[in-house]
């Protein structure tokens, strides 16, 4: 397999933080998927996409833990 956008062959599976946005909130979701090397690319199958949406149905619902990590601030414009 090369990669789409910089055509490097150096594609390896790395476990990655993926950003799922709820509301306001941002979600992280560690998951293991195939990156380029070179340019970081991400690769994602069927099944981590439906992992996704399944993820995306609970945090609707409010069926899923999640733990808060931090915070975003925002500086108003002067």
């Amino acid at each position: 397999m090369k990669c789409v956008v910089c055509k490097s062959s150096d594609i390896q599976m790395k476990m990655v933080e993926e950003e799922v946005r709820s509301g306001r909130d941002i979600v992280l979701i560690p998951i293991e998927v195939l990156v380029c090397q070179n340019c970081g690319e991400r690769y994602y199958d069927r099944k981590t996409m439906r992992k996704f949406e399944e993820i995306k149905i609970r945090l609707k619902e409010h069926d899923l833990e999640v733990e808060e990590v931090g915070k975003v601030l925002r500086v108003h414009a002067a």
